[in-house]
């Protein structure tokens, strides 16, 4: 098995997640201010804002992040505010013009370990440079355990309109051996106040953590959708050599990841959360009709993004560049002025299509059979045999024995 759907990708370096209305508390000014979500050149725009801290670090994580007093977590948003200026600065002296914004994404690390206003005061710096689309969607992503209900009404207050709990599990003994430290009630509750603040719920879940059972993965499965939430996010395991977790299994201390035993927990989740009414949309990802994550779906549907914080990821228009990992390289940078760029790369005509076929064939719209390149189209009919894709109006798209094997599928259409 190939290809089981990773622990929560890049997504530049932007988590997961989806929304609601926006509340006048964002107003809308410098960009175009329109109603689309859609930037000049016809593209929809997103910001992307990494906040890299967390109050540990789990042996599983190979994100940006890190551990960091209050005093230096607590100066982030003004110096993201910083950033966010020489974006518009950057922007204003090419004469070019992004937004509306048509989404907004907090993601991490731990964006719940800043206080709620400055998360607040970040997304109004968005709503002034860029201008915020009519419905924007605006998600933070949240540690169960930094988070309580009057945290959550002010975020509700300030035009967030939902969130992403990391709920991970809910079997102790799995949570413990992803060093996570809350209680699976505390989910419960934070779920409950956030929906009663009318914030749209979604969980983050991990499965083929060394120890899980298929009925332990089966008793998470089920607990999240006891909570009610209209979004669920579920990613294998899978690990970077130099991880804490990656060591002790080559040390023999814990077992090694079976990904016969992944693909059997994917095919039990698509079956149960689909049987309860959250379809999968993207192949990590199911949603209540109405519920999908607007920002990510930009991600695997061409959006354009900019990436505000450490180490965060951009792409305008064929363009892509990152900033500096470091928060103390960043924050250098930014004060003195510079964006915080690390690099640059502008990918060529092959890589452009590599990228379009492999992120559209992550969603259940998949691809337009029309759009792809003559020889790839002669293999549809050998894919579709197989039982990996199937054609249906024009479009190929993955079948769930085809999730399972996304990179082999994309390679055959895109001749990698």
């Amino acid at each position: 098995m190939n290809t089981v759907p990773v622990a929560r990708g890049d997504a530049g370096t932007g988590g997961t997640a989806s929304g609601n209305e926006m509340v006048n508390a964002v107003p809308v000014a410098r960009g175009d201010g329109g109603t689309g979500g859609t930037a000049s050149g016809g593209r929809r725009f997103q910001i992307y804002i990494h906040v890299p801290y967390c109050y540990r670090r789990c042996g599983y994580c190979d994100f940006n992040t890190y551990v960091a007093p209050a005093s230096q977590r607590n100066g982030f948003a003004d110096l993201a505010l910083r950033e966010l200026e020489l974006v518009a600065d950057e922007l204003d002296q090419r004469g070019e013009r992004l937004g509306p914004t048509a989404s907004v994404y907090f993601g991490g690390g731990t964006p719940s370990l800043l206080p709620a206003g400055d998360l607040g005061r970040m997304l109004r710096t968005v709503g002034r440079i860029f201008g915020l689309a009519a419905g924007a969607e605006v998600t933070t992503e949240a540690n169960p355990d930094t988070v309580d209900a009057a945290y959550l009404a002010l975020l509700a207050d300030q035009g967030f309109t939902r969130i992403s709990f990391g709920m991970q599990s809910a079997v102790p003994d799995v949570l413990r051996g992803l060093d996570r430290q809350h209680d699976p009630e505390r989910v419960r509750q934070v779920v409950a106040a956030g929906r009663q603040t009318g914030l749209d719920g979604s969980v983050d879940l991990i499965y083929g953590t060394p120890g899980e059972t298929l009925a332990d993965w089966e008793t998470s499965l089920r607990a999240a959708l006891d909570l009610g939430v209209n979004h669920v996010s579920a990613y294998a395991l899978t690990l970077e050599p130099h991880t804490p977790m990656a060591r002790r299994i080559r040390r023999g201390e814990l077992a090694p990841i079976d990904e016969d035993q992944q693909a059997e927990k994917y095919e039990l989740a698509d079956e149960l959360l689909g049987g309860s009414g959250l379809n999968w949309y993207e192949i990590s990802n199911w949603a209540r009709a109405g519920h999908e994550s607007q920002h990510n779906l930009g991600y695997w549907t061409g959006a354009q993004w900019w990436g505000i914080g450490p180490g965060a990821h951009s792409s305008i228009g064929s363009e892509r560049f990152w900033n500096a990992k470091a928060p103390a390289t960043w924050a250098a940078k930014v004060k003195s002025g510079e964006l915080p760029l690390a690099g640059r790369d502008q990918p060529n005509a092959e890589g452009l299509e590599l990228e379009r076929v492999m992120l559209a064939l992550r969603t259940v719209g998949g691809v337009a059979l029309a759009s792809l390149q003559p020889q790839a189209a002669q293999r549809v009919d050998a894919l579709v045999a197989d039982g990996l894709v199937q054609l249906a109006d024009g479009r190929l798209s993955l079948t769930r024995r085809g999730r399972l094997l996304a990179d082999t599928v994309t390679r055959h259409l895109t001749f990698i």
